[in-house]
């Protein structure tokens, strides 16, 4: 069985740090900084970690509904979007991985933009 890009990574406790730095990241952007305000990081942090594990083939399972219904009264827009899907690569490349895994976190994450950004 061929292991997946979770396994290859270390698992959690890796996907877990990249979510840290990411969100350090976050909360430093001018862009997205803001729609942290108010909001139990402990708690973004853990759902994040479970979420990116899932998108790199580990055992948590979110689906796109879950993240339309999560994200439907945050307004957040393409702009912020882009920033956030930057912020991640970066913080992928950071942590040393392949650009292949990097593309297809981003590809990944950005096939859900319909379900986070916000129509209204």
């Amino acid at each position: 069985m061929k292991a997946t890009m979770f396994d290859r990574y270390g698992g959690f406790g890796t996907v877990h740090r990249v979510v840290l730095s990411f969100y350090d990241k976050m909360l430093d952007s001018d862009i997205v900084g803001p729609y942290f305000d108010d909001v139990d990081m402990a708690a973004l942090v853990d759902h994040q970690t479970k979420f990116i594990s899932q998108v790199m083939g580990g055992p948590a399972s979110y689906t796109n509904e879950v993240l339309e219904q999560v994200h439907r009264n945050i307004g957040v827009t393409d702009e912020a979007f882009d920033e956030m899907a930057g912020i991640l690569r970066r913080t992928l490349e950071e942590f040393e991985f392949r650009d292949e895994d990097v593309h297809s976190v981003i590809a990944d994450i950005n096939s859900r933009r319909s379900y986070i950004v916000s129509r209204k």
